[in-house]
């Protein structure tokens, strides 16, 4: 209730926002009718929650009410306390349409319309692509690969949902996206020949002088006496060409197409 709302609020007067924004609003969430500084507190408390049946998100474009975290007023969405004897600001940046509140204005929010929600990163910065629905660097607008809805599907690492995430993600060559800190751990991954996206298995940088490095260290190993005369068809996991009639080697098989060694084993043929 609003008595509750306001001792909470008491409690927290020396605190401007949570650990995600600095603000002086609280959304109230339209499923549970509970406050909450933001989206993420609110479903972190969710995922804390010991009844599942209770579980919910909180949908930021649904919310209609807010509490005022200075004098502890509940009312319609809006950029000040709407309450005469306080007026306080929300947010220094503050959208009405998310709605969505920050002082933090270093982070350079904007609206964008086709999202739907506020992104980060300065408006001039960025472009909307309509087919990978999501905003990118201007650097990448006439030289990305396009994969239709491409944030709207989870990290493949984290398996975070990446349209609406806080965590900044990167644009692989392959075109599709992931979390930048679980890039990192792809590529700290020394059991892999080299780091590939984990959807469509294509490398994730520009291996060329490495291929030709293992060329060279493939091309002087002696062959273990049972696999002699062994043959193998492979296809590239960069280029997609399929390679035929090659001798079997168990550390990689090179790309006849690109010279990766990128590859997946198709067949073998033993000698009769």
């Amino acid at each position: 209730d609003e008595e509750s709302e306001r001792e909470e609020l008491d409690e927290e007067s020396e605190r401007d926002g949570c650990d995600h924004y600095v603000r002086r609003a609280k959304l109230v969430c339209p499923d549970c009718d509970q406050a909450y500084w933001c989206r993420h507190c609110h479903d972190a408390d969710m995922d804390r929650g010991a009844d599942p049946k209770k579980h919910h998100k909180l949908d930021r474009s649904r919310v209609t009410a807010i509490v005022c975290a200075s004098c502890g007023e509940r009312q319609a969405v809006g950029g000040f306390c709407s309450n005469a004897q306080c007026g306080i600001t929300f947010g220094e940046y503050t959208c009405t349409r998310c709605p969505f509140y920050d002082d933090r204005v270093e982070r350079q929010y904007y609206h964008c319309d086709d999202c739907g929600l506020c992104r980060v990163g300065g408006r001039d910065n960025f472009f909307h692509c309509s087919t990978c629905d999501g905003c990118f660097s201007k650097s990448m607008e006439n030289n990305h690969t396009c994969v239709e809805n491409n944030l709207r599907q989870n990290c493949p690492v984290c398996f975070e949902y990446q349209f609406d995430s806080i965590r900044p993600n990167r644009v692989l060559s392959c075109g599709h996206t992931i979390h930048v800190h679980c890039l990192e751990q792809l590529e700290r991954n020394t059991t892999a020949l080299v780091p590939t996206c984990p959807i469509c298995k294509k490398s994730i940088g520009d291996y060329s002088e490495y291929w030709r490095t293992l060329d060279l260290e493939i091309a002087g190993m002696d062959v273990p006496a049972e696999y002699a005369g062994w043959r193998a068809t492979i296809q590239c996991n960069d280029c997609s060409a399929t390679t035929a009639d090659i001798a079997f080697n168990l550390v990689a098989m090179k790309c006849g197409q690109c010279g990766s060694f990128n590859t997946c084993r198709l067949s073998i043929v033993q000698p009769s």
